[in-house]
């Protein structure tokens, strides 16, 4: 990245006659949304009317406008020092226009056919394929012939759309697995357990202790997708979990009535009210010793902001299910990143914004702040990692298959509040009911779309 600044030059980003605060996206995705938090980075002073002589005024530098769902604190404050780094390398002022996390998903399609920011943060997989196919994004295949060394190529299948081009730039990925606190297993005397039966004998102790063995909040209704995925891939294996988010397999197969059973033989050992609880509090359950267990990304760790509890979290992979899939050792590990809106007023300056969070300096800035991802660039240097993020990267490196979890690896349509958010409440609401009719309803709605 070091010469940045001159390829920033010559794609010509100080576009003359631009406006400084360009906020064309921010108003439509305040009305998609219901309403922002706007952040703005550093913008440039404004210049002085020429007194005399036919020296005219400098040209303003273009903003980039930026839609971020990095609503919660730490993750908010992570990418405001790398917004800030990215407008102290090249001068180039960036405009933040923060959304809630669930409302900016919910939104996103209406908020890329109205009048979007010029780069917004997204997710890799399907998700970004299908609004690349629907020509809501541009086409960044030039930034990646300049940082396509700095990723290995399955980072790069990921930010591939169906036609070949690339419309996504990854920043960092996180796994999904069991955080707990080391200090109350080693104050129990409790082992990590590596089957499915060592993790309900665990979960027994942990009734008896007077803990809830797994924290669970599900009122935002995304969390709960990644119990399914994890339960259907040890049942069923990858490449059946993803034919069924592509509609290849049908949900009223045997083989999903046979996960929601066992999901059902497992819920004793969950929070039993996860309906009324978010992540974070289901987080902070698992934080605050109440819980033993916690499934979700490693993300959860944001919510253990003191340093000391923070180093005292550790994880597992999701136990093994004695089945011929537990060899794939699959995991969720989503990749977040960028993507540049098809309707882009500063496409030059998002595209230097993308090629600047590909870089290892970039990403770095922002896991200095939010600790609890691992970079995508393969070239970041790790001696800054701590171990919590080390045991990331070995984890995430020792899956032989990588999901991107339910919501990214299927039609945003049926994954959403509408869709599978709302049917896995309901499963969660009256886990016992008749499954058939829950599945025959499921199938139903997916063969509307």
């Amino acid at each position: 990245m070091a010469d940045l600044g001159q390829r920033l030059s010559r794609r010509t980003v100080l576009k003359s006659g631009a406006a400084v605060a360009a906020l064309g996206g921010v108003s439509a995705f305040i009305a998609a949304c219901g309403g922002s938090t706007s952040t703005p980075a550093p913008t440039a002073a404004p210049t002085a009317a020429p007194t005399a002589g036919p020296t005219a005024a400098p040209t303003p530098v273009a903003a980039v406008t930026f839609g971020s769902n990095y609503s919660d604190d730490v993750p908010k404050k992570a990418m405001q020092a790398v917004v800030d780094a990215f407008t102290k390398k090249t001068g180039i002022p960036v405009t933040v226009n923060t959304v809630e996390h669930g409302k900016f998903q919910d939104s996103i399609n209406a908020y890329l056919q109205g009048t979007p920011d010029d780069t917004y943060t997204w997710f890799a997989g399907y998700r970004m394929r299908f609004f690349a196919a629907q020509g809501l994004a541009t086409d960044i295949s030039d930034v990646w012939s300049t940082i396509g060394a700095s990723y290995t190529d399955a980072f790069k299948t990921a930010s591939t759309g169906d036609d070949g081009k690339q419309y996504f730039v990854p920043f960092y990925n996180y796994p999904w697995v069991v955080i707990y606190r080391k200090s109350v297993f080693a104050a129990k005397g409790y082992t990590v357990p590596a089957t499915i039966a060592d993790f309900t004998a665990l979960g027994d102790k942990m009734k008896k202790d007077g803990l809830i063995p797994l924290a669970f909040g599900d009122k935002d209704g995304w969390p709960a997708m990644g119990t399914f995925d994890i339960i259907n891939m040890r049942m069923n294996g990858y490449d059946f979990h993803i034919g069924l988010m592509a509609g290849k397999e049908k949900w009223t197969d045997p083989k999903v009535k046979a996960v929601f059973q066992k999901w059902a033989d497992l819920l004793p050992y969950f929070d039993p009210q996860p309906l009324g609880k978010t992540w974070q509090d289901a987080a902070k359950d698992m934080i605050d010793s109440k819980a033993g267990m916690y499934f979700l990304g490693t993300f959860a760790g944001e919510q253990a902001t003191d340093k000391t509890v923070h180093d005292d979290l550790d994880f597992f992979p999701f136990p093994s299910f004695g089945t011929a899939f537990d060899a794939e050792k699959a995991i969720d590990a989503p990749i977040d990143g960028f993507m540049v809106s098809a309707k882009a007023k500063n496409v030059d300056g998002a595209k230097a914004f993308a090629e600047f969070l590909a870089s290892g300096e970039a990403q770095l800035v922002f896991l200095a702040s939010s600790p609890n991802n691992v970079a995508a660039a393969k070239g970041v240097d790790t001696a800054s990692y701590s171990p919590f993020q080390k045991k990331m990267a070995e984890i995430i490196g020792g899956a032989g298959k990588i999901a991107q979890f339910l919501d990214r690896d299927t039609n945003p349509a049926f994954a959403g509040a509408n869709g599978m958010q709302g049917f896995l409440q309901t499963f969660l609401g009256n886990p016992t009911g008749d499954l058939d009719k829950f599945l025959s309803g499921i199938q139903a709605f997916y063969d509307t779309l």
